[in-house]
């Protein structure tokens, strides 16, 4: 029966800086690296092999992605990248250090800001540094400025739907290495999370999740991948 691994990307920049990132572009460190490295040993450990990619267009997921591949000698398989597996974007937020933001405008905004279902932060102005009108890899695609993760979720599912699960559903063991809202949305819907539930749903960075699919491609329980060691 077919298999879906759901990974995290590792560890970012800004997420060792504790700031909003969004749809901003950040590397790696070298903790990411390791865990992106470790997420692929354990999937070879597990005899868990991915005949089949997708990931966003974002470095710290891609990167992860190969990472990983590379780890299960896998790197060579088909692989797609697409915008709507993105991270949510953060708007005005993109940036911000998450303490000093909950300074300026106190903790109960920053947290619903980040934890609601339905309500955005502030939207990104245009022109700002972080604005990405001009990158080349969304030419023709309408950036959000701002996105909650009911919105999210809009862009997601439909991907899902459309792209991946035929793929799942022709035998491949399909691998997405996204980000912790892209994967909270496909959560949600593959777990049949309430609204109010998903939002307190930690993904961890580079740990793969793992869906089993039966023969009306209904799935099971996601189960996280660990290691003896880990127990």
């Amino acid at each position: 029966m077919p298999s879906l691994i759901l990974v995290r990307h590792g560890q970012s920049q800004w997420n060792l800086e504790n700031r909003f990132t969004g749809w901003w572009d950040v590397d790696l460190t070298e903790k990411g690296v390791a865990e992106a490295t470790a997420a692929g040993e354990l999937l070879a450990a597990k005899n868990l092999l991915p005949t089949c990619a997708f990931t966003s267009l974002q470095i710290r997921a891609i990167k992860t992605l190969h990472l990983a591949l590379e780890a299960c000698g896998r790197l060579w398989i088909p692989e797609t990248k697409d915008w709507r597996l993105n991270e949510r974007h953060y708007g005005g937020l993109t940036g911000l250090n998450k303490a000093e933001t909950a300074e300026k405008h106190g903790e109960e905004q920053v947290h619903t800001w980040r934890r609601s279902f339905d309500i955005p932060p502030p939207g990104m102005e245009a022109g700002g540094p972080y604005d990405l009108a001009a990158d080349a890899r969304y030419a023709g695609i309408a950036i959000p400025d701002t996105e909650s993760l009911k919105l999210t979720i809009e862009r997601v599912l439909p991907y899902w739907e459309s792209e991946i699960l035929p793929v799942l559903a022709s035998g491949e063991t399909v691998i997405i290495s996204a980000h912790g809202n892209s994967l909270r949305a496909l959560v949600k819907h593959l777990s049949n999370i309430s609204d109010d539930d998903i939002t307190g749903l930690e993904i961890p960075t580079g740990q793969p999740i793992v869906y089993d699919f039966d023969a009306n491609m209904q799935p099971g329980e996601r189960h996280y991948l660990k290691d003896r060691a880990d127990g």
